[in-house]
């Protein structure tokens, strides 16, 4: 673990900063660091001085993002950039932007250790394959934080994990769908990205939930959308043509709820009437939605991250122990109540 300690206008920084919740006011934006490929993120800028240099005190983060599969992923990104920038005399970030590909996370976290960052943070696009490279990480000094989404490697190789509870997510939607629909129909599930945390614990609160407590619901149809809204909408499209009875539809995540929307209203049917919606993330066209009487509840999952990511990677570099999973603030939002909150969502 490196020694080096960070200034104390990071420091104090880092008290000061806190996760937004909730219903908080968006953050002023401010210019953002520009999003970088994983081959720009390789090597550092022949002109810059080398921010890892002995005599720096500056807290240097990788930081591998999946890609922009959603307005929920673009969020987060905006978090992680603008807090840097915003911090720019105590914080550098150096960001990769993976396009959904895993070698190209894997590529990116080889470019940090090769630059001798202080922490890697990753949003792991899949579970699984992390284990070389994560060691790699660790015989080098550096620590993993986990963002968001969890990845399957023993817990000594990753310092911490800051995100939701998925499995919970699950499990609150099942209890919003089952009282939407009073508690009998069948409905159809829209998943995540095969193989990505989030989506496999999503399902599982889920379908453990409508298993365990309502006998009378029946999930007829299960398919990947991808976490996209144009694959929810094909889906949708597929699901509405086989299952023509079905009266909810629960989405992974907002995008596809959005993509599934639009599928159920080029059928002639109303959404957030004829086919209930339960979806997670509480992106703000989710709300909108909501107003407008097409979607009926989201689950929400924080992606404003951005302060706490700096403040836990802070602590690790002064040699701080963090808890193992450092979890966020997160809400449940019904139609009845988007319209008064709508105005005060961030993203």
């Amino acid at each position: 673990m490196k020694k080096r300690l960070v200034s104390s206008i990071l420091c104090a920084a880092m008290l000061t900063a806190s996760i937004v919740g909730c219903g908080s006011a968006a953050p002023e934006k401010t210019a953002q660091a520009p999003a970088q490929t994983v081959e720009e993120a390789e090597t550092p800028k022949a002109d810059a001085p080398a921010a890892t240099d002995e005599g720096s005190d500056k807290l240097v983060v990788g930081f591998a993002q999946i890609g922009q599969e959603s307005g929920w992923r673009d969020a987060e990104t905006m978090s992680i950039q603008t807090y840097a920038a915003e911090h720019s005399d105590t914080v550098e970030l150096k960001f990769a932007d993976a396009q959904q590909k895993q070698e190209n996370q894997i590529k990116a976290i080889k470019s940090f250790i090769e630059q001798d960052v202080d922490v890697i943070g990753l949003a792991p696009v899949v579970e699984t394959g992390w284990d070389q490279v994560f060691a790699e990480a660790q015989d080098a000094g550096i620590p993993i934080i986990l963002l968001d989404r969890t990845a399957d490697v023993d817990e000594s190789l990753y310092a911490t994990f800051i995100g939701s509870d998925f499995i919970e997510e699950g499990k609150e939607a099942a209890k919003q769908m089952a009282e939407l629909i009073g508690g009998k129909g069948k409905i159809v599930e829209l998943e995540g990205t095969v193989g990505a945390s989030a989506a496999t614990d999503r399902k599982t609160g889920f379908d453990e939930e409508i298993a365990a407590n309502y006998p009378d619901i029946e999930i007829v149809a299960s398919q990947t959308g991808d976490f996209t809204r144009a694959q929810g909408k094909e889906v949708m499209e597929s699901f509405l043509k086989s299952n023509p009875d079905i009266v909810g539809v629960y989405a992974h995540n907002d995008d596809m709820a959005l993509g599934a929307i639009e599928a159920i209203k080029e059928a002639g049917l109303k959404p957030g009437e004829d086919i209930v919606t339960v979806s997670v993330d509480g992106v703000k066209g989710i709300f909108e939605a909501m107003v407008a009487g097409e979607a009926n509840c989201t689950v929400e999952c924080n992606p404003l991250l951005g302060p706490l990511f700096f403040e836990t990677a802070a602590k690790l570099k002064n040699g701080e122990s963090v808890e193992k999973w450092v979890k966020s603030v997160d809400g449940v939002f019904t139609s009845d109540i988007a319209a008064d909150v709508i105005d005060s969502r961030a993203y």
